[in-house]
């Protein structure tokens, strides 16, 4: 009888949902960009020295981070509506309303490109005049931003996704542009991919600016957003600290360290 008794019980526990649940981490999603060396979603070679660090970062936090992929300006959406937890890796400029933490995870200098024989080169606002400049939407050229606001006829927009610089090499060939301007590494890395790195050279570069990872400031995620932060700027500063970054970062022919990743730090 005392068996038959303990059989109901077990029988009784095991149907209760209450008892048979087990905690779960909280799941969020990681809003990005196919963005190669930076973020590489689509090969085989690398992961990407964003992602990668990210993902030593996400090791550290409490929660179950996914990764999925969206166009840039659509991205940045879906993190001020509260869709997305967190946005990888805007500047500042590109989505000023995002929650930033201090330490930034990268470093974009963006760049103009142009055909190996033109003769134009960037020397400041002045050399823009008369030249009709390809460009992503809601990307920031930083000191250019205001001239760009100023003169928007000077610059042909178009979304940025995988197949951004294909298009624009193809409107320079057809001088539908006299010159594009994108981050130096993910462009380097796209033309040598397409084997034509040879053809085209770059004509100056603006300021670099930090990239980070910035979370959703939607009224339904703001608190969570803010510990996140806090949260992953303390997994920053120990991953620096045990040179973790560093070891990532060699591994990409990037042009900073971890020590300039520091220099962009703020006093959240």
């Amino acid at each position: 009888m005392k068996i038959y008794i303990s059989l109901i019980i077990v029988i009784l526990i095991s149907l209760n949902p209450a008892v048979q649940a087990v905690p779960k981490l909280n799941t969020y999603e990681i809003a990005e960009i196919d963005w190669c060396p930076q973020i590489c979603s689509n090969s085989n070679e690398y992961r990407g020295y964003i992602s990668e660090i990210l993902d030593e970062v996400v090791k550290g936090v409490d929660g179950h981070f996914i990764h999925t992929e969206y166009p840039w300006s659509r991205a940045i959406k879906n993190v001020l509506q509260g869709v997305s937890i967190a946005l990888s890796a805007p500047a500042k400029n590109e989505a000023p309303n995002l929650i930033y933490p201090a330490v930034p995870i990268g470093i974009q200098k963006m760049c103009f490109f142009v055909k190996k024989e033109a003769s134009w080169q960037y020397t400041g606002v002045n050399s823009l005049k008369g030249v009709v400049v390809g460009i992503a939407s809601d990307t920031s050229i930083e000191e250019l931003n205001s001239y760009a606001k100023r003169y928007p006829e000077s610059f042909q927009y178009q979304p940025y996704h995988e197949r951004f610089i294909g298009q624009n090499v193809k409107k320079l060939n057809k001088n539908r542009i006299d010159t594009f301007i994108f981050t130096r590494n993910s462009t380097i890395y796209e033309l040598n991919k397409l084997g034509i790195a040879d053809k085209y050279k770059i004509a100056g570069c603006v300021s670099s600016a930090p990239v980070y990872i910035a979370f959703s400031p939607a009224k339904s995620m703001r608190n969570i957003s803010i510990e996140l932060s806090k949260s992953f700027d303390l997994r920053m500063l120990q991953l620096i600290h045990n040179k973790k970054v560093d070891e990532i970062l060699s591994k990409y022919d990037v042009g900073f360290s971890a020590k300039e990743l520091l220099k962009y730090k703020t006093n959240n």
